[in-house]
């Protein structure tokens, strides 16, 4: 074996070892079956799994960060809020702040996984959709 097709074998660093599901399979001739565009149809799958779980992981770190920033910024609020001389006087107003500042919050928290979610579904969505068509196709040659 030589050195070029040990490397091929162990795959590079973040990639999946390299192993010929094609030429498995060819040993098993079936008419009208494409191991090939099989084995290729599969790794697209995997690939929009792969992809939809990054955007889904990118997006909930996203929100995570922001809800610590939003938590940072209401302690700031708050202790500034106490060291007035006038707090007292003014806490329905302080509440009624916060309370609606609280609700922007949590919109915009909702709106940021809503967005994370959906781009993941879009991907897989995509995948889905052409791997429908590929049935669709299944068995018709190109002419």
């Amino acid at each position: 074996m030589t050195d070029d097709s040990k490397s091929n074998e162990s795959g590079r660093a973040g990639e999946m070892p390299l192993f010929d599901f094609t030429k498995m399979l060819s040993q098993f001739r079936i008419p009208g079956v494409d191991f090939a565009a099989i084995v290729d149809r599969e790794r697209k799958n995997i690939e929009a799994l792969t992809a939809a779980n990054r955007i889904a992981f990118e997006g909930w770190q996203a929100l995570i960060r922001r809800q610590s920033e939003i938590l940072q910024e209401a302690m700031r609020q708050a202790v500034a809020d106490a060291s007035q001389e006038d707090a007292l006087k003014k806490r329905a107003d302080l509440a009624k702040e916060r309370f609606e500042g609280a609700l922007n919050n949590m919109r915009e928290l909702a709106e940021m996984a809503t967005k994370s979610q959906k781009d993941a579904f879009d991907v897989v969505r995509k995948q889905v959709e052409e791997n429908m068509e590929s049935f669709r196709n299944f068995g018709k040659k190109s002419d």
